[in-house]
């Protein structure tokens, strides 16, 4: 039987042989030498911003990585973030810990959503239970303008009427109607000069 030169056969491995690993033995005094990473200090402040519901206790899950190594309860914290929370019962909002001497003040950063959606004055929810939900109601200018004003530290407009521009296309996101019309409506209403945003 002729064999074929192309054929390639499987190694075959020689039980007796072994492979020896070897190690070099470096002196002590050639070591890095080994060092304690630094003590927290209890007077440097912390800020820490997480994403919550509102009226809800946080999850210790989620809070117990981020405050547990600065000596926090994240159960005590989570109640607390729940009562600072209570007025926005139901709307994600974001938190801002202050962390100082192993105390924590708690603070609502606003967004623009929570706020328009708090301006609609909708019953509450069981977000569990509701799903999907449909935020079709109505809100008055003024109440666009009030929510501006509030988010004018995070607007890049020169004016306050391209802020006014800006919550009124979170509303339009949100679904909701500003005094009866579409928010795009209202936005080309003040690019044309027909209503009037009071200056600063």
């Amino acid at each position: 039987m002729l064999s074929n030169p192309c054929r390639k056969t499987a190694p075959t491995l020689n039980k007796a042989s072994h492979i020896t690993y070897t190690t070099k033995q470096y002196p002590v005094s050639l070591l890095p030498p080994l060092e304690m990473p630094p003590k927290l200090d209890p007077s440097e402040i912390k800020v820490i911003c997480l994403r919550t519901t509102g009226g809800e206790l946080a999850s210790t899950a989620s809070l117990a990585p981020k405050i547990g190594p600065l000596g926090l309860s994240p159960k005590k914290v989570g109640e607390d973030i729940a009562k600072a929370t209570a007025e926005w019962k139901g709307l994600r909002v974001t938190v801002q810990l202050t962390i100082q001497n192993r105390q924590a003040a708690v603070s609502v950063v606003p967004s623009a959503s929570s706020l328009v959606i708090k301006a609609l004055r909708e019953p509450a929810r069981d977000r569990k239970k509701d799903k999907n939900i449909v935020h079709s109601g109505n809100i008055s200018l003024d109440d666009i303008i009030d929510i501006a004003r509030t988010m004018r530290f995070k607007s890049f407009a020169k004016e306050l009427k391209g802020t006014v521009k800006e919550i009124l296309g979170t509303a339009f996101s949100v679904g909701c109607t500003v005094d009866g019309k579409a928010p795009m409506d209202i936005c080309a209403g003040i690019d044309s000069g027909d209503i009037e945003i009071p200056e600063e």
